[in-house]
């Protein structure tokens, strides 16, 4: 069996820079699109790793580790046998298994969170729908400390010093577009006092200067509107491989939806949360008129 390959199937140096998440799913797709391209099923490929078409699935998308054995074996089937790009392929499959930033947090991490983390590392643009909370990529360190006390009654601190972490993203190079819409319940509710929740106001509108950070309040005002299932995320990433992913989160697990017409629900009620809330323009001076009316104590 013969198989042409061009450059296109190598991942790249600059791939392997956007983290360990995004960069097994990158490669788990090529090989998903070398395996259709020699006509193999999964339960051939799996058969041939020693393993089942769901070990395939999981190496495919991303959900596991890969082994150095089975990648060699895999691209073998697969008509890979140019030793440049083998040396290519197993330089960035190390690189997929190297721990993220987040590893030292996994005893207080749930593994379903751990995922989201990987992903929010890789995206190009986050866009956030919250009603009860300001975004924890927005959130102050007392803010955050009094939202983390709410479920939890252990390792505050490191669950804290994570949150922080995570808001790393936003000044780094090549920070990501993050475009949130604030309901005004965030805005008027104490977690831990008002002068907390001034604290937090007053960083908003700081942060809201960046020109990677829309900010955009969803007030009282508008009354019903179309996101009545509760917040959710929305990712975009610059490998055309990843489809956008829609996250929601419940008090123990999460969910991701990749599907497209999944994805393109949430991106409607999106679109129209953006086109009835306040502008940033507008949304920046309605956080100065919310901070003037909370109560001084």
């Amino acid at each position: 069996m013969t198989n042409e390959h061009d450059d296109s199937d190598i991942p790249d140096q600059a791939e392997a820079d956007r983290g360990p998440t995004v960069l097994r799913i990158s490669l788990g797709s090529r090989l998903r699109r070398l395996r259709e391209a020699c006509g193999i099923s999964r339960e051939d490929a799996g058969d041939h790793i020693r393993g089942s078409h769901a070990k395939i699935s999981r190496l495919e998308l991303g959900r596991t580790r890969f082994r150095e054995r089975d990648l060699l074996d895999l691209l073998k089937l697969y008509g890979v046998d140019d030793p440049e790009k083998l040396a290519v392929y197993l330089d960035l499959m190390k690189k997929a298994n190297d721990p993220g930033w987040w590893q030292p947090f996994n005893d207080v991490l749930p593994n379903w969170f751990e995922t989201y983390i990987g992903l929010e590392q890789a995206a190009t643009t986050i866009r956030t729908y919250e009603a009860q909370f300001v975004p924890g990529l927005l959130q102050t360190e007392s803010y955050a400390r009094s939202v983390i006390t709410l479920g939890n009654d252990d390792e505050t601190e490191r669950r804290v010093g994570m949150r922080m972490r995570r808001q790393d993203i936003l000044s780094r190079a090549a920070a990501p577009t993050l475009w949130a819409v604030v309901d005004e319940n965030a805005l008027r509710r104490p977690i831990d006092g008002y002068p907390e929740l001034r604290d937090q106001i007053e960083h908003l509108i700081a942060v809201s200067d960046r020109p990677n950070v829309k900010i955009q309040v969803l007030p009282y005002s508008v009354g019903g509107h179309p996101a009545a299932g509760g917040s959710f995320s929305i990712l975009r990433f610059p490998e055309p491989e990843l489809p956008d992913m829609v996250y929601t989160e419940q008090l123990t697990t999460s969910h991701y939806l990749e599907k497209k017409q999944d994805v393109e629900v949430y991106m409607t009620v999106m679109n129209k949360l953006s086109v009835i809330a306040l502008t940033p323009g507008e949304s920046r001076d309605y956080l100065r008129k919310v901070l003037s009316e909370l109560p001084v104590e």
